[in-house]
């Protein structure tokens, strides 16, 4: 199932994905829960969401969430593991709500993942934990043990103190990402070809760049896909993105901005220039 953090991706052999793809923050619920329904088989056992997700920085409201969980009431078979690494990355009016906490019911099959590497800016000592059933985190133990050592005792003490220890610095780090994402989404939609929509959180944007398939690029190429696009911008300018294909959702890229206002600035500026310079 393809259902996450990118608000009910659609399959990308879709007729309809351009549309879906074109409109990705924009949920309509009904249409969302219609396609989860209808995805779910006997077969299925888990559904899994990231919010705000990685790629696209989407995230859930309450709303939405509970278009979901109303689904899955139908479907006692089906689990759900929750991503919730972005819970503190959030920015404007955004409100991060979990599964469970939208509906109680979907406690005893919920698994809850999380770590220090974002949020706490520890992406380095490769921290992360997961809560759930007993008898559920009871059998990922046996499975862990026997495949790789444990996290170290150093990373386990730091990541104990930064759970526990003031939280303070992240609104500050927020306030300096959300700059920065307003930077980039502008600076990306004064693009030629562009689109960019405004993510809730995480720290990344994911424009759409649907109006430059079939351009050519100064030396002849035609730009046919994102794969296309992103290497042109590597090999004309030196910009690094990832392509939308990497995710399941094209024609679009993924770009960061976990990285210096001014770095930022350049790159924006990089890719004006070689989208300007398709024709």
């Amino acid at each position: 199932m393809k259902y996450d953090g990118n608000k009910s991706t659609p399959d990308t052999n879709s007729a309809d994905n351009q549309t879906n793809a074109d409109n990705y923050l924009e949920v309509n619920l009904q249409e969302m829960a219609d396609k989860i329904e209808k995805a779910i088989t006997p077969k299925t056992k888990w559904l899994i969401i990231n919010s705000p997700s990685n790629p696209t920085g989407a995230g859930y409201s309450h709303d939405d969430m509970k278009a979901i969980t109303d689904v899955l009431l139908k479907h006692p078979q089906v689990w759900v593991m929750t991503d919730d690494m972005y819970e503190l990355v959030v920015y404007d009016d955004f409100k991060f709500v979990t599964p469970a906490q939208v509906e109680p019911k979907l406690y005893e099959r919920t698994l809850t993942l999380n770590g220090v590497s974002k949020a706490y800016c520890m992406t380095g000592w490769r921290v992360g934990y997961a809560a759930g059933a007993p008898a559920l985190i009871k059998a990922m133990n046996k499975v862990q043990s026997q495949s790789t050592t444990h996290t170290s005792s150093i990373s386990q003490a730091a990541a104990v103190a930064a759970l526990n220890g003031p939280q303070d610095f992240i609104a500050e780090h927020n306030a300096v990402f959300r700059e920065r994402r307003d930077l980039v989404v502008e600076m990306l939609n004064q693009t030629e070809g562009l689109s960019c929509p405004t993510p809730d959180g995480a720290f990344y944007v994911y424009p759409s760049c649907a109006a430059l398939m079939g351009k050519k690029t100064p030396g002849g190429k035609v730009i046919e896909t994102d794969d296309d696009f992103i290497a042109y911008l590597l090999e004309t300018e030196g910009v690094a993105a990832v392509q939308g294909s990497a995710f399941g959702l094209s024609p679009h890229f993924r770009v960061s901005y976990a990285t210096s206002t001014e770095a930022l600035t350049e790159a924006c500026k990089r890719i004006q220039r070689a989208c300007a310079a398709l024709g």
